[in-house]
């Protein structure tokens, strides 16, 4: 039985197939080399103690009362995953963890899904318990829709645990499977961060949902992975209602499309893709920015950028910019003052790859 151990779980960058986890689609995502790390160790009294690095807080809570913390709202993650746990019937006794980031907060990246991860993983080892990847994943997006309270789909706790070096994944959300196809090695990947949080506990991440709810009831289908763009087209609906559907589908026929050229090596039409996703996220779902816009309007313009586009929820955060790797570092440290001259903001790029998902990288026994 191990005393303490150390878990690290990556964020995600989701490629092409945005909102789509919810409605039973397809995702292309991708885990980054940037995460969450979580060091858990044993205590002998019935309590969770956690301690965050980058807040400088900590809360104790006792296993026998887990219940949603008002005041302390970052440590609903962790102790919803234990909890969550618990009622499964993985007997987890009272422990301390102490979470540390290099993940940028409020950027889209899903830095809730990685501490969920991460926690769960650090947990399960620290107690000698073991689980299969997709209930794994499973589990830790229970704690975020029932204990944080956000109704989010599986998309980022998956990316998370079935990440693979230099492969993007594959995520089918009615199958309820994952597998990786391998990126080109030619290109890299273009975090760059539009510097306006983004924040899904607002109520248009519900909202959306609500609204593909209604699209999928119009039509007569259980989920909108059940019709095409061009019976969505041709249906009497809303024109709202309309819009929100035509988002979705076009994102599952862009993921297939997407494949398709990853398994040729065709990354020019890969991005093409990419910058069409954005559009549609524009124009169908209104779940860009300004700002997310700017910065795909200047991506546009750069030789050796392929496709760029939002990624995660939207409403802020960040754009994923997929680039010729041996023009990465000028497109880097072009950007910065493109933005600044388009909209007087500041933006963060950083350089990152597809990489291992959630993993175990120490322990003391």
């Amino acid at each position: 039985m191990e005393k303490s151990v150390v878990a690290f779980a990556p964020g995600r960058v989701e490629l092409l197939g945005n909102h789509t986890d919810y409605n039973e689609g397809l995702v292309l995502a991708a885990a980054i080399d940037l995460g969450v790390t979580v060091c858990a160790e044993k205590l002998n009294a019935e309590v969770i103690e956690v301690s965050s690095e980058t807040n400088g807080r900590e809360v104790s809570v006792s296993l026998k009362n887990l219940e949603r913390l008002k005041e302390e709202s970052w440590a609903n993650y962790p102790i919803g995953v234990i909890k969550i746990l618990r009622e499964a019937g993985f007997e987890i006794g009272g422990l301390r963890l102490r979470v540390s980031s290099n993940l940028p907060l409020g950027s889209g990246l899903s830095s809730s899904a990685a501490f969920e991860v991460a926690t769960a993983v650090a947990a399960l080892a620290l107690f000698g318990l073991s689980i299969e990847p997709m209930p794994l994943a499973q589990l830790c997006q229970k704690a975020e829709n029932q204990f944080v309270g956000v109704r989010c789909g599986l998309l980022d706790q998956a990316s998370s645990v079935f990440g693979k070096e230099g492969e993007v994944i594959l995520l089918d959300f009615r199958a309820i499977t994952a597998r990786t196809v391998p990126l080109s090695p030619g290109v890299a990947l273009l975090l760059v961060d539009s510097g306006v949080p983004h924040q899904l506990i607002g109520g248009e991440y519900n909202e959306r949902r609500s609204q593909c709810q209604a699209a999928a009831a119009a039509l007569g289908v259980r989920a909108l992975r059940d019709v095409t763009s061009a019976t969505v087209s041709s249906a009497s609906l809303d024109p709202l209602i309309r819009a929100r559907a035509l988002h979705i589908t076009g994102e599952d026929e862009r993921v297939l499309a997407g494949v398709a050229a990853l398994a040729s090596g065709q990354m020019e039409e890969f991005g093409k893709l990419m910058f069409q996703s954005h559009e549609s996220s524009r124009r169908n779902f209104e779940n860009s920015t300004a700002f997310l816009d700017a910065l795909v309007e200047i991506a546009a313009t750069i030789e050796g950028v392929l496709g760029a586009r939002l990624t995660g929820g939207g409403f802020g955060g960040s754009t994923i910019w997929l680039v010729e790797r041996d023009k990465a570092q000028d497109i880097l440290s072009e950007v910065s003052e493109a933005y600044r001259k388009k909209t007087g903001a500041t933006c963060k790029a950083i350089i990152t790859k597809a990489s291992q998902g959630a993993r175990l990288v120490g322990h003391d026994s």
